[in-house]
Formats: structure tokens, C-alpha cells, sequence
């Protein structure tokens, strides 16, 4: 009998696989972070802890970590407000003479613990996904990267962007259901059953750790 796992086992071989954390950082889902709803559901949920868990097992297994952020100039040149969650960050500027994820501050900043020195951080400065005008495919080729694994934040939009991205890019797509969050709770899971089911694998992180861990 095929072992269910036999195909995940390809497509996850960590020599060619690289797992993507999207904008968990503490000014988007943080304590007091700007968008309270998802930072709630991420807490539900248990979702910042199992991005923990899959980052450690693919690190230990010899995959690459690399994380996804999204920062801003402290005069906001570069960004654009031409859509409505961008006018929210323009307008919580107006408002609090800065914005939520400023370089230099604490919230442009992951969340504590998640980077290892021998990840990468790749930092964009408009726009709703991470390879568009970053230099995060090319990274990711001279990585010798075949396979992404989505995680973090929000299948609304941004997780979305990214599964997309990859896809049309030619990579191989994995999502860990639980290592992603999205609000509300039923639209993210009608997002992926019947969206981002059609462009990538999805796993639990426990058939991850599985085949990582059996691979050692």
C-alpha cells in the first residue's frame, strides 16, 4: 500500500523547501497591534504557536525559514493609500504621527522569538504580497528553493497574495491550515477549501513535523 505521506515527502524535501511566515510582526498582530480582530483569532486559535513549532521542525530538518514583512518610512514615502486597509495605515498615521510598522520601532519588529539567526527576512514597502517588488524570488532560486510553505497572516488577503504569487512563479504551494489565520474564522476556511485547495497542498503542521521528523 502507497504511504499517504509519500508524495509530501517529496515536495517537502528540506534541502528545496523554504517555509514563508507572512507579517507576523507586533505592530499587525501584536498587543495593540492594528488589526485586533485577527491578533484575537490568532489566539483562539493557537496559531502563533504552531508557526513556532513548524519553523523549529523545518530549521532541525535543514529547510529554510524566511520571513515576510511588511514596514513603512516614518514620512510613508514609497507606500500608496489606493486601497481600503492602506488608507487605514495612512489614516492611523494622521492620527498618531506614526505608523504600525515604522522601521526602526518595535512594531515593524517580528514577534518575539520567531526569527532564528540563520533565517532571512525579506521587507517590502507597498503593496499586499511578498514577492511583488521584492527580491524574494530570486532569493528563494539561489536558495535552490522548489517548495513554499505558507504561514501566518491573513488568508483574507495577504496569504492569498502569497500562495498566488508562488504558484504563478512555479513553485510548489504547501499550506498548514493550522499555522494560518484569517477573519472571520468561516470565511478563511471557505477560502481555503475552495480556493487556496485548488493552487496548493494542505496539510495539518502535525503531517508536517511527521515528515520532516521521519526524515532525520
Amino acid at each position: 500500500m502507497t504511504d499517504p505521506n509519500d508524495r509530501l515527502r517529496t515536495i517537502l524535501e528540506p534541502a528545496t523547501t523554504a517555509v514563508l511566515t507572512m507579517e507576523l510582526q507586533n505592530g499587525i498582530v501584536g498587543p495593540g497591534g492594528m488589526l485586533p480582530a485577527l491578533t484575537e483569532e490568532l489566539g483562539r486559535a493557537g496559531t502563533l504557536e504552531t508557526v513556532f513549532r513548524v519553523c523549529d521542525a523545518a530549521r532541525a530538518a535543514g529547510a529554510r525559514v524566511v520571513h515576510c514583512t511588511a514596514v513603512s518610512r516614518a514620512d510613508g514615502a514609497g507606500a500608496s493609500d489606493n486601497c481600503k486597509i492602506f488608507a487605514l495605515a495612512a489614516r492611523q498615521r494622521r492620527e498618531h504621527g506614526h505608523g504600525a510598522t515604522d522601521l526602526g520601532t518595535s512594531g515593524a519588529e517580528l514577534i518575539p522569538g520567531l526569527e532564528d539567526p540563520r533565517d532571512i527576512v525579506v521587507s517590502r514597502l507597498h503593496g499586499m504580497t511578498p514577492f511583488t517588488s521584492t527580491s524574494l524570488d530570486q532569493i528563494l532560486r539561489n536558495l535552490g528553493i522548489r517548495t513554499v510553505v505558507a504561514t501566518g497572516v491573513s488568508v483574507n488577503l495577504g496569504v492569498l497574495g502569497m500562495a498566488m504569487s508562488a504558484m504563478d512563479l512555479g513553485y510548489q504551494v504547501v499550506i498548514a491550515r493550522d499555522a494560518v489565520a484569517g477573519v472571520p474564522r468561516e470565511y478563511a476556511d471557505a477560502v481555503l477549501d475552495n480556493s487556496l485547495s485548488l493552487i496548493a497542498t494542505l496539510v495539518s503542521s502535525e503531517q508536517l513535523l511527521d515528515v520532516w521528523q521521519s526524515g532525520r
